[in-house]
């Protein structure tokens, strides 16, 4: 692994300006070789550390989860990543080209999906020879477009199940969200018939109800407004299962300063989920809130909430929640609805209920806290997350990044 840095180093220093246009494509060519090669031992090597568990080593339960608390790759990039180590286990052909280069994850990717367990066991009850499954999907893969690749495992998919899916339409339902650094939010989903007649009723009604002279929103505009307008009724009917002995509402935190201010003041608030809005935004949503204040003392620290109590008071909760913004365990990105109040010493052992002795930990790495992992927060407010040996958990610095620690 050493080595890596270097050549990678050097090949920084070239000048691409002037190199000329047989070159550079050249050069692209070997570049992408290298990355598939690199992707192809980047997915055996998770795969073996899934395989070892080694992420419960740093409190983690699953590879994807600590891909994107330590590599911070996205949920779908983690997901596929350690998709095509398993795949790449079972299709040792398509995996052989990976590995010198000639296929790419993304293709990789789209061979997976055909060696589930579920396709698995349609094969083996088949008859299938899956060796020769794999040797085709190589062929393809090195030698035809990406498209005639996708085309072929899709071919094989519907040949192993020639009658559809048996009726259960739970097992094929699938909703996606994705959040943007802007704070936006996109999705995707994918509905048994059913399943899907009964979301086109719900936003189509909502559409209809909405419509009025003048409406100039396209047809998208208003199925999104009717999203949205459906979530708004939902939350309002008051009958959602609870979040940590609390109502679902979107949580908003923001100062007193920008709420009164009439600046539009931009990155003024931070949503429950982490996003960010303006303070003119705040004040639109505050409009129809209820609002709950929380006093700040010189250093920062919410002053006025109980701490005498042994169980976590709603305001100490808040202060805590203010506070941590979401789970401190070391990798861990939690938001606070999936919280608990920990305290960081135990109650039995002389610990008070404070915010002092407060951490906000989600419900997996609060039962990892009390089964050996520790955590401390430092004299600048940082938290720090130890193993049962000791070590400190830190997390993974990427190249030009200063700003973390290495990771340990």
């Amino acid at each position: 692994m050493g080595d890596l840095a270097p050549v990678l180093d050097a090949l920084a220093t070239d000048d691409l300006f002037a190199m000329g246009a047989p070159e550079l494509l050249e050069r692209v060519r070997a570049l992408v070789a290298a990355r598939n090669r690199l992707d192809a031992e980047l997915a055996r090597t998770v795969r073996r550390a899934e395989l070892a568990q080694a992420p419960e080593h740093d409190g983690m339960t699953t590879m994807p989860s600590w891909l994107r608390g330590h590599c911070r790759l996205s949920a779908a990039a983690a997901g596929r990543l350690v998709r095509n180590g398993r795949a790449a286990e079972l299709l040792p052909a398509v995996a052989a080209a990976h590995a010198d280069g000639s296929v790419t994850a993304d293709q990789m990717a789209l061979c997976a999906p055909a060696v589930t367990p579920e396709r698995l066991a349609l094969a083996a009850d088949l008859g299938v020879d899956l060796g020769g499954v794999d040797a085709v999907f190589a062929e393809v893969a090195v030698a035809q477009p990406h498209d005639e690749l996708a085309a072929a495992v899709r071919h094989y998919e519907q040949r192993l199940d020639e009658d559809g899916p048996e009726p259960d339409p739970t097992e094929g339902r699938t909703f996606t969200l994705a959040r943007h650094p802007d704070g936006r939010v996109t999705g995707r989903f994918d509905l048994d018939p059913v399943g899907g007649e009964k979301v086109c009723a719900v936003i189509e009604s909502t559409v209809q109800a909405g419509r009025s002279a003048g409406d100039d929103r396209t047809r998208s505009q208003q199925q999104g407004d009717a999203l949205v307008q459906w979530a708004d009724n939902t939350l309002a009917a008051g009958d959602l299962p609870l979040l940590r002995q609390v109502r679902p509402h979107v949580a908003l935190k923001v100062d007193l300063a920008s709420l009164v201010d009439p600046a539009t003041g931009p990155g003024a608030a931070t949503t429950g989920f982490g996003a960010t809005l303006s303070a003119a935004h705040a004040r639109w949503v505050a409009c129809d809130a209820d609002i709950t204040r929380i006093v700040l003392g010189p250093e920062g620290q919410p002053l006025d909430v109980g701490r005498t109590q042994r169980l976590v008071t709603a305001g100490i909760r808040k202060a805590v929640e203010h506070r941590d913004g979401q789970c401190i365990f070391a990798g861990c990105s939690a938001p606070t609805c999936w919280c608990e109040v920990h305290h960081v010493l135990a109650w039995a052992f002389g610990g008070e209920t404070s915010l002092d002795n407060s951490a906000l930990l989600c419900e997996r790495h609060h039962t990892q806290v009390h089964s050996g992992f520790r955590v401390e927060r430092d004299v600048a407010g940082r938290w720090h997350t130890y193993r049962p040996d000791g070590s400190e958990i830190l997390v993974l610095r990427l190249p030009g990044d200063d700003r973390l620690p290495r990771a340990g």
